[in-house]
């Protein structure tokens, strides 16, 4: 269910990832939760497909009882009307995540459940702090144990060692977003309380919705709409919301200007379902108008234009749009291979690409092809791709990508690679297009980013090497990310 396809090669899945989705569900008629946010984590799967979990109270029953259940997997992997059964009450929240390798281990999965001297906490969290190892050696020092290998386990610590001194656990979770540095959306069950926090800079997204007398916290507004729920508005950056059974409370305090957020960029390039709007803008217009702009800045005469299942395909239909050139399908997807399939070893002539992607050849043959892609990484799929084309009988292969090259790794939950791996690094157009074998190349110009945004402030900092925070000295994503 990952997006593109130069996610996959025959050795490890090589592609990008974003690091999960979050999901809150508070239901004021006292009605279950756990099926709601099974279906709201359904929805979110495109956003981690290695782990899930759902954990939920009852707000009329004893307080501190929290039931959960997770385990590695899909989301109907994991569950089964037995498991969802089993967890009864109308407050909850759940998690979806994908992790980097060295961390995929059933320990890291959430939501992570608390028990502590003032009550109970479930916390599901979306993005990477910068300062996760600094705050994990200090509280380490001060006889803390760690469960799990993930920055959401330090968060949730500061929360309720906060709590000791705080009036309340909003004001406990205020005091420990002061502390922590990077990525965050969180979605935060307490005995009585639904809280969603954003990060300053608004890195993920987080968006609230209502059913019936139910508030719903998500990750995308995708989520929403599968469960026939309207949607409010977005948490603002900055924000820290509380739901309760009387009343909504927010606290902008930490909100920045507009200017200094940074809005991971490729939320509307790649992660998203096309379906969502975040913070207002479509997904499928922003994809769209890249298309556009790539007709625009990067001509090229040809016979068809085509996209690289699924993020490609509305920047190419963009694309086609803009040049008049027919929009057409290349590409047929294998929906029934998911990212744990065993993979052909090295000796074997099957591919992981030919599995999960054939090219349709009566569609392409003796045509000259504009192949639309949203990014390049190590560039190994890309020539597969651009291969696989040329076998089926395309005349000319032009590629076209909805990005700029990556030159720097992200810091913030995106796990693009340390710059020598990637393809850009230290290559010109002209190299990467003789690598991948492609009668042309090129990618979408680095100033057309904010305009895809519609003005929104972005963080370009794996293009540019420009980040909004300062990056950690030593790279800890492998040990501290989720």
């Amino acid at each position: 269910m990952n997006n593109n396809f130069d996610n996959f090669c025959d050795d490890v899945d090589m592609g990008l990832h974003e690091e999960c989705g979050v999901f809150g569900m508070y239901d004021f008629d006292g009605k279950d939760v756990a099926r709601s946010i099974y279906y709201g984590l359904f929805a979110l799967q495109h956003r981690g497909q290695e782990s899930c979990g759902i954990a939920v109270s009852d707000t009329s029953g004893p307080k501190g009882l929290v039931s959960s259940h997770k385990g590695m997997g899909l989301v109907n992997e994991v569950f089964t009307s037995e498991s969802l059964s089993k967890l009864q009450g109308n407050l909850g929240v759940g998690h979806v995540r994908y992790s980097t390798a060295g961390a995929s281990v059933p320990e890291n999965a959430q939501p992570l459940v608390l028990n502590y001297i003032k009550g109970t906490l479930a916390l599901a969290h979306n993005g990477n702090l910068v300062n996760a190892a600094q705050l994990r050696s200090d509280l380490e020092a001060t006889g803390a144990i760690f469960q799990t290998t993930i920055d959401s386990e330090v968060i949730a610590y500061h929360i309720a060692r906060e709590r000791l001194v705080s009036k309340s656990v909003e004001e406990a979770v205020k005091k420990a977003c002061q502390k922590i540095k990077g990525a965050y959306s969180l979605v935060i069950a307490s005995p009585r309380k639904l809280i969603a926090a954003r990060d300053p800079y608004g890195f993920r997204p987080l968006c609230i919705g209502k059913r019936d007398n139910a508030y719903i916290v998500t990750s995308e507004t995708c989520a929403l709409e599968t469960l026939d729920a309207q949607f409010v508005r977005d948490v603002e950056p900055g924000e820290i919301v509380t739901i309760t059974e009387n009343k909504i409370e927010s606290d902008r305090t930490m909100c920045l200007d507009a200017s200094k957020q940074a809005r991971c960029i490729f939320e509307y390039i790649y992660f998203a379902r096309p379906d969502s709007r975040i913070d207002d803008v479509s997904v499928y217009q922003s994809r769209i108008q890249a298309g556009r702009f790539l007709a625009i800045d990067s001509p090229q005469d040809a016979d068809l234009v085509v996209g690289v299942p699924e993020s490609g395909n509305p920047a190419a239909l963009g694309y086609a749009m803009e040049s008049g050139i027919p929009y057409g399908t290349a590409f047929i997807k294998n929906g029934y291979v998911g990212r744990t399939f065993i993979k052909p070893g090295q000796s074997s002539r099957e591919s992981a690409v030919r599995i999960k992607l054939n090219v349709l050849k009566e569609a392409v043959k003796g045509k000259r092809i504009i192949m639309i892609d949203d990014s390049i990484v190590r560039g190994t799929t890309s020539d597969r791709i651009v291969g696989m084309l040329k076998e089926a009988g395309a005349s000319e292969v032009h590629v076209r990508i909805s990005s700029p090259p990556f030159l720097w790794p992200c810091y913030f939950g995106t796990d693009i690679p340390e710059r020598n791996q990637l393809i850009a690094y230290n290559r010109s157009v002209e190299d990467i297009r003789k690598i991948i074998k492609a009668d042309s190349l090129a990618y979408l110009k680095l100033d057309r980013l904010n305009e895809m945004a519609q003005g929104l402030s972005i963080c370009n900092g794996c293009f540019t090497g420009k980040y909004p925070i300062e990056p950690p000295k030593d790279d800890i994503r492998g040990d501290y990310i989720h």
